[in-house]
């Protein structure tokens, strides 16, 4: 957890943990720390991950089941669609500083190069 991002704890933990589902860190029915661990382990409230779990069950990545735990639900998105969303935010990121679709081009060929 970041303590100088302005983004709520229970949104950076929802964020990392979609990402890390995403990205194919967990299979499918893994099961994740309990709030009270995972909590525990951050040194954070129970509730501020509770919230973060509540959002990714909303979002249908994990289902939480009282005595049971919590598992991961959703499997890995297809790199090519991660690829296009990463594409389309640094897109967004370069056009909010100003900078022209020429430009944008530019940097990403001397990225590769």
């Amino acid at each position: 957890m970041d303590t100088t991002d302005p983004t709520p704890p229970y949104e950076q933990i929802r964020r990392q943990i979609a990402a890390a589902i995403e990205q194919g860190a967990f299979e499918v029915g893994a099961k994740l720390p309990s709030v009270r661990q995972l909590a525990n382990d951050l040194g954070i409230a129970t509730g501020t991950v509770a919230r973060a779990y509540r959002e990714l069950e909303h979002g249908g990545l994990i289902h939480s089941r009282r005595g049971q735990g919590t598992t991961v639900l959703a499997s890995p998105r297809p790199t090519a669609d991660l690829l296009e969303e990463q594409t389309l935010a640094y897109i967004a990121q370069a056009r909010a500083l100003g900078v022209d679709d020429d430009t944008i081009v530019a940097a990403v060929a001397r990225s590769l190069g």
